[in-house]
């Protein structure tokens, strides 16, 4: 096993290894129950706490897809189920995994991944929205926790050798399989039953929200017909998604029935979900000669998606002339289309022509001003060009549109580090860095600001507030000593 695939899979065999412990009944459709018993097992808090420390070690290994576009199409898909469904979780986050296999998981704390290979295989938005409704159910089912629900003395050893397989991965990934191995092998009958009571439910609760949010109902079937068909032809290379989501014919006539409960929907695809499987196509793969090579041979060439794709391709390998040309038609034929604007100033920039890129990304912004990824590409541009002052001022004044995007942190510490703010340069990357998981760098940021003798009082006390509320938010037995 290589090292990518043991930390790419381990996210999906926590749920697993966690399962070794439940007991259920093979046909049980259990909601939570008013006071949910599930915290004595795992707290939400403790949830959050497992599911930052396992994206964290995701981010630290380089295993996620960080682009704007594609993790903000993915996260407003997601957040459309969230506005139709029965429950609303606490807290929760999606990440996009550079894997190009078929897969998508929830952890604990409200996170799902989901990986480039379920977007670049999803022959419609109904399809991908309908994985993401079933792992959305996972979550506000709090599957794992109701799967560890009474059994707290195996369940925290199981979590501490998981967690302790993750951090010895990057060494000897056959850590993972025998970490895993601790929970696998206590009770494997029950685990079975567990998660196939646990999948019925996520495809029922996941069905009706994909309904509510005015998506084919049928389309989670339909996914799962493919992958099914799909391991049939490919014999043991069965899709990672029916390795954690087995798949039968019981449970896809099910789920054909329970979508037959609703009115089927013909529903049609916006220009941005092909656009946006492009993309990730494209920088999910390890070489963009290979993505050339991809979009050369499409028959459909002349489409806005082909053509941005082997565009991006192009402009990857460094050749601008000749992404610029491919571009040009799709440029044409759809102006002010938010995408192909965005590649269009890249490229302009990676020419050098930087007055014409930020004149383009400016247009953009002007025919999608609350367009997240269109705000940050500007913003970056502008610090690049060495107008820093500008590119705050561009986010701050954003700051609805943004919300509390990483991406916004990160360039809010360089704009600052470039205007010669060393100490919001820390506090910003601080922040940065306590979203994508990793309490320790934050802290180390803020550390290193309070050993600056040029802080004022008021920017002391102002790090020092910060550092407190990040110390408190860390697992017990972990806080550093204050300052």
């Amino acid at each position: 096993m290589s090292h990518r695939l043991a930390v790419v899979l381990l996210p999906a065999l926590l749920v697993a290894a966690a399962g070794a412990f439940a007991q259920s009944s093979p046909t049980a459709v259990d909601l939570p129950r008013i006071g949910e018993p599930a915290d004595t097992a795992l707290s939400p808090q403790e949830e959050q706490r497992i599911g930052a420390r396992i994206v964290a070690e995701l981010y630290a290994g380089d295993y996620v897809l960080e682009d704007p576009e594609v993790s903000d199409y993915a996260t407003g898909l997601l957040w459309r189920l969230v506005a139709s469904a029965d429950m609303e979780p606490q807290r929760l986050q999606l990440f996009v995994m550079k894997d190009p296999r078929i897969n998508a998981f929830a952890l604990p704390g409200g996170y799902i991944g989901l990986n480039a290979g379920t977007l670049n295989n999803s022959r419609s938005e109904s399809e991908l929205a309908g994985v993401l409704a079933h792992e959305l159910a996972h979550i506000t089912q709090r599957h794992i926790a109701r799967t560890v629900e009474g059994t707290q003395t195996a369940t925290i050893a199981t979590w501490a050798a998981a967690l302790a397989a993750i951090l010895a991965a990057s060494a000897d990934p056959q850590v993972v399989v025998a970490a895993l191995a601790l929970g696998q092998g206590i009770n494997e009958q029950r685990q079975v039953n567990f998660t196939r009571a646990h999948e019925l439910e996520a495809d029922r609760i996941g069905i009706r929200t994909l309904a509510a949010a005015n998506f084919d109902p049928e389309a989670m079937a339909n996914f799962f017909v493919r992958l099914e068909q799909q391991s049939r032809l490919y014999g043991n290379q069965v899709p990672e998604f029916l390795q954690t989501h087995p798949v039968n014919t019981t449970r896809i006539s099910e789920a054909r029935t329970r979508a037959a409960g609703y009115n089927r929907r013909r529903v049609a695809d916006p220009t941005e979900f092909a656009l946006i499987q492009a993309r990730a196509r494209v920088l999910s793969m390890e070489r963009p000669s290979e993505a050339v090579e991809y979009f050369a041979g499409q028959q459909d060439r002349n489409s806005l998606a082909n053509r941005y794709g082997l565009a991006l391709a192009y402009s990857r390998l460094g050749e601008y002339a000749r992404a610029i040309e491919i571009l040009a038609p799709a440029l044409a034929q759809a102006p002010n289309q938010v995408n192909l604007g965005l590649l269009d100033a890249r490229i302009r920039f990676a020419q050098g022509r930087t007055d014409d890129a930020l004149k383009r990304l400016y247009a953009t912004l002007e025919h999608h001003p609350k367009y997240a990824p269109a705000i940050l590409e500007a913003a970056d541009s502008l610090i690049t060009a060495g107008r820093p002052d500008d590119a705050r001022q561009l986010l701050l004044s954003h700051e609805q549109e943004l919300g509390t995007r990483a991406e916004t942190y990160r360039l809010l510490a360089l704009a600052a580090r470039d205007d010669h703010n060393t100490v919001e340069a820390h506090y910003q990357m601080a922040t940065y860095l306590y979203q994508r998981g990793d309490g320790p760098g934050a802290l180390s940021q803020l550390d290193s600001a309070l050993r600056m003798s040029s802080l004022s009082k008021q920017e002391r006390a102002r790090i020092r507030a910060r550092r407190a509320e990040l110390v408190a938010a860390l697992p017990k037995g972990t806080q550093p000593s204050r300052r």
